[in-house]
């Protein structure tokens, strides 16, 4: 009966000029408030021709006399939808009213991740749609879901609709899989967003899942190698890649005596013959294999000391044999008073 008065009252006044805004002060001005929670709201006008002034609600109304305010608190929200009503009755310009904003709202019960596509490894350069199922959420039109890779938000959607009542809703996430993805945790998250701050507001995540990525070999130290043939010590060839699975590693040598006795699947080799060539290394898993080539090249020699050994050594030579010339005696034996020399 009470609504049927006020709404009676706005019927009536209507068609007649307006001679100025209702003033009605509301505060708060808008209510956001959880399902089964309480609120108050305080209603008061700066008029002074008020008779009476009240409020009305589902659940109760309150009316003053000759008083410029009037609250009214509501123990427990039990509706979706409502809008409590602050009217005054004034001596001259009759009735008017203001409606309070009341946005009720309800996490969800539960968020999770259903596609199974996360349960095995993913492959990378392939795309997966991963689901996030949120269960029993109002209202839908404030809500958001965020989707967490590793430290990073990847994607947010938000939704759109009208009902106030909780509802189910589905948010899917297209994932790439790279293998920067790999060992890092996905989730989702559901968050009811609304302009001003809500006290006890918290976010529902999901469960987190660990994303394993397959992916091909790729060396460490990709470029191709030249390196000299050093005259002392062994050289060691490198050919370390990521890849997962773990890569296996195989390797041509240039000479076929070098094949004997090496243990051929490691990701670095010293060979236990050292010549020069060009080696090979394969680095290979399900996914796919890399080569990489080792050009080993013999070192340049010096050849001013070598042209300066050269050069003493016939030096030498010569000497021995002007000097033979000399002491050598027909005897075979050299003596240093051959002839007239001493």
């Amino acid at each position: 009966m009470r609504w049927f008065f006020i709404l009676s009252g706005v019927l009536a006044c209507a068609g007649q000029p307006v001679s100025s805004p209702c003033p009605i002060q509301m505060s708060p001005p808008s209510v956001v408030v959880r399902f089964g929670d309480s609120f108050s709201v305080n209603c008061s006008s700066s008029s002074d021709q008020i008779e009476s002034m009240g409020l009305e609600t589902m659940y109760g109304s309150e009316k003053t006399t000759g008083l410029s305010y009037v609250n009214i608190t509501i123990e427990s929200v039990r509706a979706w939808m409502m809008g409590p009503i602050c009217y005054i009755n004034r001596v001259v310009d009759g009735q008017c009213l203001e409606t309070l904003p009341v946005t009720v709202y309800k996490t969800p019960d539960r968020v999770s991740i259903s596609q199974p596509s996360l349960d095995g490894p993913l492959v990378e350069g392939h795309q997966y749609s991963i689901q996030c199922d949120i269960v029993n959420v109002a209202p839908v039109s404030n809500l958001s879901v965020h989707w967490h890779k590793g430290d990073t938000i990847s994607s947010t959607e938000r939704f759109d609709g009208s009902s106030a009542s909780p509802v189910n809703v589905t948010s899917v996430f297209d994932l790439t899989a790279q293998r920067g993805d790999d060992g890092t945790q996905i989730w989702c998250e559901a968050q009811l967003d609304f302009w001003g701050p809500v006290p006890d507001l918290t976010t529902t995540k999901s469960e987190s899942r660990d994303v394993i990525v397959l992916y091909s070999p790729t060396f460490i130290e990709p470029k191709n190698v030249t390196l000299e043939l050093p005259a002392r010590g062994k050289f060691t060839l490198d050919c370390a890649a990521a890849g997962k699975p773990t890569p296996v590693y195989s390797w041509q040598f240039p000479h076929s005596i070098q094949q004997t006795n090496q243990n051929e699947n490691q990701s670095s080799l010293a060979p236990s013959i050292q010549l020069p060539g060009t080696y090979r290394c394969t680095a290979s898993n399900n996914q796919g294999s890399k080569d990489k080539y080792f050009t080993v090249t013999e070192a340049t020699r010096n050849r001013t000391t070598f042209a300066a050994l050269v050069g003493g050594f016939v030096f030498l030579g010569a000497v021995i044999f002007i000097g033979g010339l000399f002491l050598l005696t027909p005897e075979g034996t050299f003596s240093f008073g051959k002839g007239s020399y001493l």
